[in-house]
């Protein structure tokens, strides 16, 4: 299964060799952990990769019902489940966006922004219908007091789990891509910024039985940067596309100030009067509050602080605009204002008669 066209082949476990091929080795590696399910003195160590551990069976008023607590065992999961992702990855930019790229015929830069924005386009817009579903389902939007209600969260259930799991597959697959890519090492520390602060907030989350109020947190921020990207892949596509942009920066801001909002009213107000809050947890929660809130109104800042550099650039390149105006207007109003013009190497009136020549006469 080639995922890339190879127009020259390198030595085996060659650099070049690696990041051509890496998408095939791990398929292999995948493979061969599918292969394990097939034999019974494997099947327990494939499973441990496969299907998400430490599930427990409890009865409700629906009858039995399984669910999930965290361990070191998520480990292995989420490790295959990387695996999963690099693959998926490997096809969105070979069989999409390598196409796309090849007609649009963009600089190696914009090329660059181009393939990362598709790509997280692509995860932001399945991660937000997937966290909707799960937020309607367990019913987080008709009651939203179940967020904090019955605090700590410590079991879930299956789709709540597999979901985090596959946001840590992914925010981790990033790390190693960033190789495969070949990206630009003045690039590097702003996507390990954005990279560390996803799985910062997501592990919190996660280990910290804050996981319902994560999963709405998540998709606000998901579906804001979704409107971000689009509004890049258009700009791309045609630079006259600018709407995109304005209504984006409504929405961020709006998706600030409902996080904001909602972290407090959940941790502050919420978790915090739980009646089986444990001291010992909150300590944790202001941490976390403190996170979420600092994280946030720093995105604000440098936003407002782009916003205010992009307008004092539009402002200085419309007052030289002006000036270059006026001063072509001045040029050709004293060309129009001189006494004559030349033509054919004579020189005429305004009217276009030839001047004629007094006769002088002899003292």
């Amino acid at each position: 299964m080639a995922f890339r066209r190879r127009n020259k082949s390198y030595p085996f476990f060659s650099q070049e060799f690696l990041i051509q091929n890496h998408a095939d080795i791990v398929f292999s590696l995948v493979i061969f952990i599918l292969i394990g399910l097939m034999f019974e003195t494997t099947a327990k160590t494939a499973v441990l990769f496969i299907q998400p551990q430490y599930n427990i069976s409890t009865m409700s008023a629906d009858g039995e019902v399984t669910l999930y607590h965290y361990g070191w065992k998520d480990c292995a999961t989420v490790l295959f489940y990387l695996c999963i992702t690099i693959i998926l990855h490997a096809v969105v930019q070979e069989y999409v966006l390598d196409k796309v790229n090849r007609r649009l015929h963009l600089s190696k830069s914009k090329n660059t922004k181009f393939n990362e924005s598709g790509q997280l386009c692509v995860f932001y817009l399945v991660s937000s219908l997937w966290s909707l579903y799960v937020i309607t389902t367990e019913g987080y939007i008709l009651h939203p007091s179940s967020l904090w209600e019955n605090y700590p969260h410590v079991h879930l259930r299956f789709q709540v789990k597999f979901f985090y799991l596959t946001q840590l597959a992914y925010w981790f697959h990033t790390l190693p891509e960033l190789y495969f890519q070949k990206i630009r090492k003045e690039e590097i520390p702003r996507q390990l910024q954005y990279v560390s602060l996803y799985l910062l907030h997501i592990l919190a989350a996660y280990l910290l039985n804050l996981t319902r109020v994560g999963l709405v947190l998540l998709f606000l921020q998901y579906l804001s940067e979704m409107g971000f990207h689009l509004s890049r892949l258009f700009y791309f596509i045609d630079e006259n596309h600018h709407k995109m942009f304005e209504m984006w920066s409504v929405g961020f801001v709006l998706t600030r100030m409902i996080t904001l909002t909602l972290m407090f009213l959940a941790v502050g107000f919420g978790l915090a009067r739980s009646e089986n809050q444990i001291r010992s947890h909150s300590l944790f929660l202001l941490l976390v509050m403190f996170m979420v809130c600092f994280t946030q109104s720093w995105l604000l800042w440098k936003f407002f602080r782009f916003q205010l550099s992009r307008t004092r650039e539009m402002r200085l390149e419309q007052v030289a605009r002006k000036r270059a105006a006026a001063k072509h207007q001045m040029q050709r109003t004293l060309k129009r204002d001189s006494g004559g013009h030349h033509e054919n190497g004579l020189i005429k009136a305004e009217n276009g008669t030839s001047p004629r020549l007094k006769k002088i006469k002899a003292p």
